[in-house]
């Protein structure tokens, strides 16, 4: 029984100190096994492994693509105009024996802030040496090809490959936005006006043009119509002259009719006229010629009226 007793706790130690040596390495990780702080193993394949326990220890790194995204940093450019850039870098723990004896005890965190380092130190080198229309423009893969190559080959000695560097952003700083804005709309302004003026004098050639056009084509209206007025009167006037050719006394008579219809037309206006007026020849006349018809008999003489100053003078007639 006593031996019982003693081989249980034995068993016991015994099972723990098997399993305290039994370790995993999973696909996504690398690991070292470290005894004393000295690296003994390296086992960067999956599956399971030992070590002696308690005075052996474990040490796992991760195997896969890390990120890194940099603090925005100010550069300034061949032109020595700055800019504000902005990077994205994808890095992978390659040898981890050399990680370790980099980086020491602190792992990922350090290596981090070291790769942080070298990265904008390449930006820095490479876009340092370009002007500043080269790292804004859209086609910025030859710059961040070569910034990937400087940082890689510095990053070697960590013991991490550097797969790949992306720009994303680049502007310009805070306090030059505002004289950049002001710069390009005053550039846009001047643009603006030069158009302005260029449609303006368009605009008064076309005026002056058209309003050209338009005293030509009205001065030869002008010309014309009075050309054929000139005409039309001549022609008138050649009638008129034939018609009073052939019966000159039916003219006259056509021609008082006319002015009678104008004179006699019905509106408020009096005219003042002598009974023997040659207003009213025709109006007199019946047309007859007077001189074939006997004198007509004379009629008794009334007696004269009393003088009042207007004896002899006819009485004029008033026509409304």
């Amino acid at each position: 029984m006593k031996r019982l007793a003693l081989l249980i706790p034995a068993l016991v130690i015994a099972v723990a100190l098997f399993l305290s040596s039994i370790f995993v390495v999973d696909e996504r990780e690398n690991v070292l096994v470290l005894q004393f702080g000295q690296v003994r193993q390296v086992r960067t394949d999956p599956g399971l492994y030992f070590r002696i326990p308690f005075i052996q220890d474990v040490v796992r790194y991760d195997a896969r693509i890390l990120g890194l995204q940099s603090q925005p940093l100010e550069v300034t450019p061949l032109d020595d105009r700055r800019l504000v850039v902005d990077a994205f870098l994808r890095w992978r723990i390659t040898d981890v024996e050399r990680f370790r004896q980099a980086v020491g005890v602190e792992g990922v965190r350090a290596a981090q802030i070291r790769i942080e380092r070298i990265l904008n130190a390449a930006i820095r080198e490479v876009l340092g040496s370009v002007p500043s229309g080269s790292v804004l423009s859209e086609d910025r893969t030859p710059l961040m090809n070569e910034i990937r190559d400087l940082a890689r080959r510095e990053a070697r000695t960590l013991g991490v490959d550097i797969i790949d560097v992306r720009l994303t952003r680049t502007d310009l700083p805070e306090q030059n936005l505002a004289a950049t804005f002001a710069r390009m709309r005053a550039e846009r302004e001047r643009e603006a006006a030069d158009e302005i003026a260029r449609g303006n004098e368009a605009a008064q050639r076309v005026r002056a043009l058209a309003d050209r056009t338009v005293v030509e084509l009205v001065s030869t209206a002008r010309r014309e119509g009075e050309i054929i007025r000139g005409e039309a009167d001549a022609e008138r006037n050649r009638i008129y002259a034939e018609a009073f050719g052939r019966d000159p006394e039916f003219f006259a008579f056509t021609r008082s009719l006319t002015s009678y219809e104008r004179a006699l037309r019905g509106e408020n206006t009096a005219m003042v006229l002598r009974p023997d007026s040659e207003f009213f020849q025709f109006l007199r006349s019946d047309g007859l010629d007077r001189s074939a018809l006997p004198a007509p008999t004379a009629a008794p003489e009334a007696p004269a009226p009393a003088d009042d100053g207007d004896a002899g003078t006819d009485a004029p007639a008033v026509v409304n």
